[in-house]
C-alpha cells in the first residue's frame, strides 16, 4: 500500500490578497509568467546599429534604465518589422513607416501608442544621420498620428484626505506607506523618484529633498509640515526595524530591501479600495492631484514646473486645462451674469431677486 501522500497547507485566511498590505512574509510578487519571446533575428539594425543607438541614450543623453528599455522595446518592434520584409534600416522609405504605422494600429495599439513608437523611430534616424552614416532620414516628413489631449485625472482634496488615512499607522507597514503617500502628495515625485529615495536626500532644515529625475537631472523640491511629520515618524518609529542590511534606501520592503515601483503600485490600488476611491487610483494620481490644487489655489506655473521637473513649460501647461474647466463651472455657478442662475446674484450670500435689484440700482 503506497504511503499517504500528505495534504497540501491551506491558505492562511490572513494571508494579503495581491494588492493588500504587505506583511513581513510576503514574497516578491512578480507578474505571472509570459511566454518567451522569439529570438531576434540577426540583422545590422538589431545586432549592431540599435544597440549603439541605445548606449548613446544610455551614456551620452544619460537617460533612465526605464526609459532606454521603452525604446528598446519600440524599437526591437521596428526591427522584426524589417526582418519580416527583408528590409535594411539604410534603405527605408516613407511609405514603409506608412505600412510600420498601419501594423502598429492593426495590432490594436493606440494612437498615442503608435505616436510614441514612430517618435523613437525618428530619435534613431536623427542619430543614425549624425553618426551611422545613414544617407537618407525616411521620417522627415512623416507626421505622427493625431492624438486628442488627454487631461490628467485628479482627486478630489476630500478624497485624498481619505486616501491618506487609509493605512494603518499602529504598524510599522502601514507608518511607512502613510509616509510614502504624505511624500508623494507633498511634492509631486514620479513614483520612480520617490521610490530610489535615499537617507540622505532628505534635509528636514530645508523640508526639501534632493530628486534626480529624467535624464539625470535634479532638482529640489520642498514639501509641507504634514509630510515632514509623518516622514520624521516612520525615521524614528518604523524605519530602524525594517533596515536589516544598512540600506541607503528611504523606503524599504518588509524583506528589507528598497520599496520597487511594482509594489508600491499594488499598495495605492489598495489603499484606494478601501478610501473607497471609485476611480481607477495610480502613484500618478497623486503627482497629478498635487499639481492641480497647487494650481486652483494660486501657484506658479513657473514654480510648478521647476517642481514636477519638466524640461518643457507646455508639459505643465496640460494641468491649467484641467483648472481652467473647473474655473468655468465657478464662474458659471456664481457670477450674476454668467447665465447660469435663474433666480437673481447674490448679496451678502443670500440671494435678491430682480425687483430688489432693480430698486437697489435706482437709489
Amino acid at each position: 500500500m503506497s504511503p499517504r501522500r500528505p495534504r497540501a497547507a491551506r491558505r492562511s485566511p490572513n494571508r494579503p490578497k495581491p494588492g493588500g498590505p504587505e506583511t513581513p512574509d510576503d514574497r516578491s510578487r512578480s507578474p505571472s509568467p509570459q511566454p518567451p519571446a522569439s529570438p531576434l533575428p540577426s540583422t545590422p539594425f538589431l545586432v549592431r546599429e540599435l544597440p549603439t543607438y541605445l548606449d548613446h541614450l544610455a551614456v551620452e543623453r544619460g537617460l533612465s534604465a526605464a526609459s532606454v528599455a521603452a525604446y528598446r522595446t519600440d524599437l526591437s518592434a521596428f526591427g522584426r518589422f524589417l526582418a519580416e520584409r527583408r528590409l535594411p534600416a539604410t534603405r527605408v522609405a516613407r511609405a514603409d513607416l506608412g505600412r510600420y504605422l498601419s501594423s502598429l494600429r492593426a495590432r490594436g495599439l493606440s494612437a498615442r501608442s503608435a505616436s510614441r513608437a514612430l517618435s523613437a523611430v525618428r530619435g534613431f534616424y536623427a542619430f543614425a544621420a549624425a553618426h551611422l552614416g545613414f544617407a537618407e532620414d525616411p521620417t522627415a516628413d512623416v507626421t505622427n498620428p493625431k492624438v486628442g489631449l488627454s487631461l490628467p485625472k485628479a482627486l478630489a482634496e476630500g478624497e485624498v484626505e481619505s486616501l491618506l488615512a487609509a493605512p494603518d499607522t499602529a504598524t510599522p507597514l502601514g507608518l511607512r506607506d502613510r509616509a510614502m503617500l504624505e511624500l508623494l502628495y507633498a511634492s509631486g515625485l514620479r513614483v520612480s523618484e520617490l521610490v530610489t529615495l535615499k537617507t540622505v536626500h532628505v534635509s528636514f532644515v530645508e523640508c526639501a529633498l534632493r530628486v534626480t529625475g529624467k535624464g539625470g537631472k535634479q532638482r529640489l523640491v520642498p514639501f509641507g509640515r504634514s509630510a515632514g511629520t509623518w516622514l520624521a515618524k516612520y525615521l524614528e518609529a518604523a524605519r530602524p526595524g525594517l533596515d536589516r542590511k544598512r540600506s541607503p534606501h528611504l523606503f524599504l520592503s518588509a524583506r528589507a530591501g528598497p520599496m520597487t515601483r511594482q509594489r508600491f503600485w499594488q499598495l495605492i490600488e489598495g489603499y484606494g479600495r478601501a478610501a473607497g476611491i471609485a476611480s481607477a487610483l495610480t502613484p500618478h494620481s497623486l503627482r497629478h492631484s498635487f499639481a492641480t490644487h497647487l494650481l486652483e489655489h494660486g501657484a506658479d506655473l513657473r514654480a510648478l514646473q521647476m517642481m514636477l521637473g519638466h524640461a518643457d513649460i507646455a508639459t505643465t501647461q496640460v494641468y491649467t486645462q484641467v483648472s481652467r474647466s473647473r474655473l468655468r463651472r465657478v464662474y458659471d455657478e456664481f457670477h450674476p451674469r454668467a447665465g447660469a442662475r435663474k433666480d437673481g446674484p447674490r448679496k451678502g450670500g443670500a440671494r435678491i431677486g430682480p425687483g430688489r435689484r432693480r430698486a437697489k440700482m435706482s437709489e
